[in-house]
């Protein structure tokens, strides 16, 4: 009946606390609490018992007597150690040294500083060991983890002794058991345990006791299973290929977005799931690559610099070029070289690569960023728009398994805003000026490249509060309403189509609207993602929209084309009928990993952009 009394928690605690005063000898009277003493004991087998029947990882306090967990009984420890120290400190008393062993379990709580100056000071003696070096040239691997997983997965417990394999990666974790030693060997996002049992004083030892966390292995071994069912491998050999002199962050992962960013390979270390938002990136890229390949397109590759920045409207950022002591503009787009292509016969062109704009930074633009641009002679605006539907939507289709995606619009730290985007295709159409007519309630001018037709923008701009700062232009309060309008109401995927002309220097004229031009963008989650039009290939409209363009940036707009003279000579060649498309892979590549910043899809953010 006691023992069973004693195993309600209340009792157990004023059993445990009296026992704990008369060893402390603050109770004298040893009859009050000697009929306690079996109960207790037998109260501490039952609670072990039972804490091990709940799969409880929970730990005898020696001093108090208490069942505590393992981490509540670590930090007991280190306080009475400080505690002791500080005592003995006060004392006089001498410290003693401290005995290295296999692993210092309280390695995260060291100051960084101080244990990269320990490990530089340990590796510096290793590389002056003779028959040692901490740095070898090679380590024979004859099995990937992954491979190791899927290959050996089946074992039940143990394969044949000479059925030695060798694997290589990264130590993250280390836990010392007796004379066995367990640690976590990451590699290609994956991770496999390494089992050891130390024996006597040899070599083999003496690797175990130089290894830290953090540092790259290579492992020989046998496969087979531990008692509690884990897929191991068995070390019979292990080799320090490179140490890991800074200490890496705690094990529940680097958090701080600025060091994320500053540090790509730490993020990389620490966090799995940023190593597979840029194999999506990858995935993306090379689905694109076979796609238009594919549809015959050729991949080329255009200058970086040039001496206009045409192409898109965009401030460039300035180069200078010291053989020629001429300043060069980097690239906003590739547009202009790839359509001079098209005009010389190649008709199905495309590129991938860098662009830079000199404009804001935020949450979905870059200064420098990645685009793909094809151009498809005798194609117009819809025949690239069933293009891109059957494009985005297989794209999706085989990247996840299906057409509908979640996406964290205020980023994953936020799960109650989730929108569920579906790419199932037809995508859904807006018609850029006649939405603009029927939300806004009123009609639009006919020609928008007027003083009448600013002064129209300007007002409605104030009545509906749509913020446009100087320079008040046409195009930009056009787009400042469209982005409050149409582009919000844009979570799947949406075409917002046939633009004003003023918009677009370089798309052809509507073919039966007056003032509109042939050309659309793609909106997914309310980002622009695609952009593509009807080519223009009259060079006598071209060189007028280029004198539009000119007149824009004389009054103060930064952003607008100057006249290419070279791009339009070409055109007096004659280009064919010409459809072509952009795409931003980084917004792209963002939409597809649930991420709603555009640094955390690109691999190195550059530190000047950093905020």
């Amino acid at each position: 009946m006691y023992s069973y009394l004693l195993r309600v928690p209340v009792r157990q605690m004023f059993a445990n606390n009296l026992l704990h005063q008369f060893e402390k000898k603050i109770v004298p009277n040893l009859e009050i609490v000697k009929p306690l003493f079996f109960f207790v004991s037998q109260q501490r087998a039952y609670s072990m018992a039972d804490n091990e029947y709940n799969g409880l990882n929970l730990m005898l306090d020696s001093e108090t007597g208490e069942m505590i967990s393992k981490s509540e009984l670590k930090r007991r420890r280190k306080q009475r150690e400080k505690d002791k120290t500080a005592v003995e400190k006060k004392a006089g008393i001498p410290i003693a040294a401290k005995k290295e062993g296999y692993f210092d379990a309280d390695e995260e709580d060291k100051d960084p500083r101080k244990y990269f100056e320990g490990r530089s000071k340990d590796v510096l003696k290793w590389r002056e060991t003779p028959g040692f070096t901490p740095y070898p040239h090679k380590f024979n691997v004859s099995i990937s983890i992954t491979t190791f997983i899927e290959k050996f997965n089946h074992v039940e417990s143990f394969v044949s002794p000479s059925n030695v394999v060798s694997v290589a990666g990264r130590l993250h974790n280390i836990r010392p058991h007796g004379k066995l030693l367990f640690y976590d060997l990451h590699g290609e996002g994956t991770k496999l345990q390494i089992v050891v049992k130390l024996e006597g004083n040899n070599d083999f030892n003496m690797v175990h006791e130089r290894v830290r966390r953090g540092d790259i292995v290579g492992v020989k071994g046998v496969p087979g299973r531990t008692k509690a069912g884990e897929l191991s491998i068995f070390a019979t050999e292990m080799t320090l290929l490179s140490p890991c002199l800074r200490m890496l962050p705690a094990y529940n992962g680097l958090k701080d977005q600025e060091t994320r960013y500053r540090q790509r390979y730490l993020d990389l270390i620490m966090n799995n799931n940023i190593r597979k938002k840029f194999i999506t990136r990858s995935k993306i890229i090379n689905y694109l690559r076979k796609f238009l390949d594919a549809q015959g397109f050729l991949e080329v590759e255009t200058p970086m610099m040039n001496m206009i920045a045409g192409g898109a409207t965009a401030k460039p950022f300035i180069t200078h070029h010291n053989d020629l002591k001429l300043d060069l503009y980097m690239r906003v787009a590739p547009e202009l070289y790839l359509k001079m292509l098209v005009v010389g016969g190649l008709d199905r062109v495309y590129e991938l690569g860098r662009q830079f704009r000199n404009e804001g930074i935020d949450l979905t633009h870059n200064p420098e960023f990645t685009t793909c641009e094809f151009y498809m002679a005798y194609a117009d605006m819809y025949d690239v728009m069933e293009m891109t539907e059957v494009l985005l939507s297989g794209m999706v289709k085989h990247l996840t398994g299906g057409y509908k995606i979640k996406y964290h619009p205020n980023g994953i730290e936020d799960p109650k805003t989730v929108w569920n985007i579906d790419f199932t295709p037809p995508f859904r159409r807006y018609n850029m000026i006649e939405e603009l007519e029927r939300i806004l309630e009123t009609k639009f001018p006919d020609k928008l490249n007027t003083p009448e037709a600013a002064k129209f923008l300007d007002a409605l701009c104030i009545k509906h509060n749509v913020d446009c700062g100087a320079p008040r232009t046409v195009v930009r309060m056009l787009d400042k309403l469209v982005g409050k309008y149409i582009e919000s109401q844009c979570i799947n995927p949406s075409f917002i189509m046939e633009h004003p002309q003023i918009m677009s220097p370089l798309a052809k004229k509507h073919r039966s609207k007056t003032g509109l031009c042939e050309r659309f963008e793609c909106f997914v989650a309310t980002k622009e993602v695609c952009n593509a039009y009807t080519e223009l290939n009259d060079s006598f409209d071209q060189r007028e929209r280029f004198e539009q363009q000119a007149m824009q940036k004389a009054a103060g707009d930064g952003e607008a084309q100057l006249l290419d003279e070279s791009f339009c000579t070409a055109l007096e060649y004659g280009l064919p009928p010409t459809g072509g498309w952009g795409m931003g892979i980084d917004r792209f590549t963002m939409i597809l990993t649930d991420s709603n910043n555009i640094k955390e899809v690109l691999l190195f953010p550059d530190d000047n952009f950093i905020k």
